[in-house]
This record gives C-alpha cells, structure tokens and sequence, in this order.
C-alpha cells in the first residue's frame, strides 16, 4: 500500500478533492494525506465533502469518487483512495541564541481533534493567512499541543535535512532530535527524510537507527502526488499505520527521488551558479570563490558531519528502499519534450491505460510487456531498476537532473534504429 500522506493545497476548488483522488489512483497511491486542515476554508471544504471510512480515515462524497474513476480505463490503480487529515507547521523561534526554522508534518485521526488543534494554533497565529502556517512557537510546544488534541494525534519532522527549515537542517537545526523537542522526544518516531535524502544516508547516522523514514514529498499541484512514497503492509487504517510507524511492524520502507535530484543535495549558490561537492566546500571554510559569501551547505554536507559509520553501512532489518524516476520525467527524456507538456501526458495516459498505474510501470511490471508498447521505455526502466543513472546533483534550491541516456544516445539509436532501443 502506497502512502503519500502530506499534500500541500494548492487551491481549495470543488474540484479539488476529485483532482486528488484521480491522480492518487493514476499513480497507484492508496492512502492520501489532505494538507492544509489548519487553513479554515479548506478544513471546510474537507468537512463537507469527505465521509467517514476505516477508522481514523475518510473517502471523498459519492459524487466526487464516482467523478474521479470515469476518465481512468477499468483496473488502473486502487479502486477507492482514502483520506487522512494532514498539515504541514512551520515554526520560526529562538532558542539558545539561533533563529530555528522547522517543518513538522501534523496528522489527526478525525475532524474533533483537528478542531481542537485548529483553535490551539489560532490563538497564535492566523490561520486563514496561508495554507502552510508560520507561528511563532517553539517546536517543542508544538508537540505538546499535537498530543494533547487527541488519542492518534501525532507529529512527524518534515524533510530533516533541508538547510533552512529541516531539523538537522545547516542553517537553522538542532544535532539531535532531543535538542529540539526535549523531554517529549520520546513521541517522535518517524522522520520524513525529504527530496535531498534517501534511507541509506540517513543510516549513516546511528541515532536515527529507532526512527521509521518516511516519504512523502510535497506535491503542490495533483499531478505531482506520488513523487516520493512510504509503503506499508497493513490493514487500511489510520491507526494501523500509526502503529506500524511506532513498531515497525507493517511498514514496509519507502519509494524515493535519487537524492541528487533534490534541491538541496550538495553545496552552493545558485546566483554564483557554483555546486561543489563537501570536501571542497571545506578547503574553501565554506565560501563561495564568487562572491565570498557562505555558500548553502546542503544535506550530503550536513550528513557526513553528523555521522559515525562510513558510507554504505546498513542496520540490521531495517525495512528496504527504491530510488525512482517519476515515469513522466522518463517520457520527456525520451520525447525530448518538458515533462508536463500535452505529448508526455498522452504518452503516459496510453501507457497507464494498457500497464496500469505509474508507480506500478516503474517497479512491478516486466519489463518484456513494456517493450511490446515502448522499447525506449523498457530499456529506461531496466536501467532504473538497476540504479544505472546520470546524476547532476540539486544545490542551493536548484533541481537536480537524473537522466537514464547518455547525451545524444537515442538520437544514435534512432538513426540507426537500433532493436534494443525502438
């Protein structure tokens, strides 16, 4: 079962919810986080147009599931998508003489407890100014006042690493997750590693062996959803996935960008179009050779500092992972055409149609059923699935680029029409 449990809104249309629920099968996603339940008009939007389902989770009015499955061919990802109440925190505060600046990923198991949080946080703050609020509140209170909405309320740290709003993050984090959240730590149990992280960095790290990782990803438009995922193996049920969370039993590890791609990954400065690597950054005490500012130290930084096994090391029975291309960005590589432009969307639309759902395409079916629609898509997924890739690694809120051919090699393999290839 797929979860990609944090959504950022990026608007509160009627449509909304329909727009999810069809790209969250389009994708193959089970269970779907909401986003933005602290912002009033969303909270509800989402009152009035999801019901109650498994417990702890919802499923969209009637009208609105039935609308979603009609453009989608019969067998094209979960016949039902589920819901659960999710928001994203910023906190901007001061403690010990630094300006902290952390995301924390807030899920509740139904509409009572989100109320009673909602008028926690609007007491201070206003709610209504964002989707993703700014509060001026410590992280640890923030905690406090998740555990105290409800039974089931829980609070994850949002994309550790990231330099400027992550917990671990080199501009505005702590070095330890009981720095932050005090004596209360012991509630934490997952971290959401984000874009610029993947598991095996994280596991370089022996403090963070008791935490699940998850991922989610923000995905600030539908289409988006399913970038990064967290799999687990449980009834569906908002307060199994907590428990498997907690436990480890029932969850199943994650689907994930390669890191390079993230925005984050290495150093640099984006203005200066400088990337460099950590030990570069180092012999030049962290400043840009341009401009002779700090440069952003990124997340492979920020790991290396922090951690006390080499590179490669893997805990014992620690749940497993996946590095994943999002399929349009495999098409527009093929196409050589954006990903999001009308000729990838038909492309996938008639791939998903006859192999089903996009991460379906990308880890389950075989390779030789891809071929019989699309040579060049095979060979692309075979690479991926073997880890074969070309990395530009992000910096400094620059994407990175993963691409799965050579420069000019499909080229090639069309003049020469080359078998393997078309």
């Amino acid at each position: 079962m797929h979860i990609h449990s944090k959504y950022a809104r990026a608007c509160s249309k009627d449509s909304d919810l329909e727009h999810l629920t069809w790209w969250a099968r389009r994708k193959g996603v089970a269970l779907l986080g909401t986003g933005d339940f602290t912002h009033p008009a969303w909270f509800e939007h989402l009152r009035e147009n999801l019901v109650p389902a498994e417990p702890g989770l919802f499923r969209p009015r009637e009208e609105i599931a039935s609308e979603a499955l009609g453009p989608l061919p019969a067998g094209v990802g979960p016949d039902e998508v589920r819901f659960m109440l999710s928001a994203e925190i910023s906190t901007i505060y001061r403690r010990g003489e630094h300006t902290r600046k952390i995301h924390h990923l807030v899920y509740m198991p139904g509409f009572d407890e989100a109320a009673t949080f909602n008028a926690r946080l609007d007491r201070i703050g206003d709610l209504s100014s964002d989707g993703h609020p700014v509060l001026g509140l410590d992280s640890r209170a923030l905690l406090e006042i998740t555990l105290s909405s409800g039974d089931g309320a829980y609070l994850v740290p949002a994309h550790v690493w990231t330099p400027w709003f992550g917990v671990f993050g080199s501009k505005s984090g702590f070095d330890t997750i009981e720095e932050c959240y005090g004596e209360l730590s012991g509630h934490i149990f997952a971290l959401e590693t984000g874009l610029s992280s993947d598991p095996a960095m994280n596991w370089r790290v022996s403090a963070l062996d008791r935490y699940r990782l998850v991922s989610y990803s923000d995905a600030h438009s539908p289409p988006m959803v399913g970038r990064e995922t967290t799999v687990f193996e449980t009834d569906l049920d908002y307060f199994a996935v907590l428990r498997a969370l907690r436990t480890g039993t029932g969850y199943a590890g994650t689907t994930e960008f390669f890191p390079e791609e993230g925005r984050y990954h290495v150093d640099g400065h984006r203005r200066c179009d400088v990337r460099m690597g950590p030990e570069e950054t180092r012999g030049r005490d962290g400043i840009c050779p341009v401009c002779g500012k700090p440069l952003t130290v990124g997340v492979l930084n920020r790991v290396q500092e922090l951690a006390d096994r080499p590179d490669g090391f893997r805990p014992e029975g620690v749940a497993g992972f996946r590095n994943l291309v999002p399929l349009p960005e495999i098409v527009g590589e093929i196409l050589d055409v954006g990903s999001k432009s009308k000729k990838v969307l038909r492309e996938v639309d008639r791939l998903t149609a006859a192999l089903g759902p996009e991460l379906g395409i990308l880890e389950d079916v075989p390779v030789e059923d891809i071929a019989d629609l699309s040579p060049p898509l095979a060979e692309a997924v075979g690479r991926l699935r073997r880890g074969e890739v070309i990395r530009e690694p992000g910096y400094d809120g620059t994407y990175g680029v993963i691409r799965l051919f050579e420069p000019g090699e499909l080229e090639r393999a069309r003049e020469d029409t080359a078998p393997t290839l078309f």
